[in-house]
This record gives structure tokens, sequence and C-alpha cells, in this order.
């Protein structure tokens, strides 16, 4: 308890001598001027410097004629009718043939069913050496579909192009 009020007294002590030292800030010189110098541009000076606000307010924003709120192509402007020029079909090159789209062949090839009473009927497919055992909506290799089974044929989908192909039951050989 006397440590406590030792220590306390010795805080007290340091607080009032510490406020009132000799080796305080030095005052102001009254004889030079209160003009201020100017702050750099990137000084951290709080004080507002109503110049630059002047200056920052008479800046006009110009867009172009483009709103940066909507997300629309701007307008393509028109060309004048006599800057077309005289007959210009007549110079272009027709255009290409289009090529119409050739879907990639499905290689599985169908070599038989399996089908016993009560049970969905199963197909058995093979392409490179290996065999699949699917029945009707099943995935295949992770891109083709079962769509219909039947006795003679099953139809199989791309899933990935949505191109559909019979396939035909083929012989043993």
């Amino acid at each position: 308890m006397v440590a406590a009020l030792a220590v306390a007294a010795l805080v007290f002590l340091y607080n009032i001598l510490g406020t009132s030292s000799s080796a305080a800030a030095p005052q102001s010189d009254p004889t030079q001027s209160s003009v201020k110098t100017p702050a750099p541009e990137n000084s951290l000076d709080p004080t507002i410097r109503l110049e630059i606000l002047r200056a920052s307010q008479s800046v006009t924003y110009r867009d172009g004629g483009r709103n940066i709120f909507r997300m629309e192509e701007p307008p393509i402007p028109s060309i004048p009718v006599g800057v077309r020029g005289n007959n210009t079909t007549a110079n272009t090159p027709p255009p290409p043939p289009k090529i119409g789209y050739v879907p990639p062949d499905i290689p599985l090839k169908f070599y038989g069913f399996a089908s016993n009473p009560g049970e969905p009927k199963r197909i058995f497919l093979w392409d490179a050496g290996s065999v699949f055992i699917a029945k009707e909506g099943d995935i295949i290799d992770r891109r083709y579909k079962v769509v219909q089974i039947s006795n003679a044929s099953v139809m199989i989908e791309d899933v990935l192009t949505n191109f559909r192909k019979p396939i035909q039951l083929t012989s043993q050989q």
C-alpha cells in the first residue's frame, strides 16, 4: 500500500514538473510577419486552399456523347450519298459460298442388346476396344446419350453438338 502511494506521488510530481519545465518550446518571435508559407502539393496540411478549389470547380466534364452508365453501342454514322460514289456493287467480289456444318461422326458400333422381363432394354456398344452397356437415357463416354432403342437400331445423340444419328445393328464378323 505504501509502495502504491509512493508511485502515485512520483507520477504526480513528474506531471507537475514536466509541464512547467524551462525546456518548453520557444515562443514565436512577434517581429516576424504572420505570412504562411504555401504547403507543397503532396502535403498533409488540412487547411482549405480556396484557389485550388475554385480552379477545380471551373473544370467541366466532356463525355463525348457516351453515357458511361449504360451498355449500348454508339450509333453508326451514315455515309452521305455523294460519298458512296457510283456503282460500287460491280467492283466488289461475290461473297464466298457458305459451307454447311458437318458434325463429327459418332464412332460407336451397335452389336447387340439384352432384354429381361420387367427390366429396361440394354444395348452393347463398342468403340476402339471398349465395350459399353447402356439403357435409354444413359450417357456413354461422357459424350454420347442413348435416346431410343429398337430391335434393329439405336438412336445416339452427341451431347456436345446435339447431333443425332441412328446406329444400325452390325453383323458379327
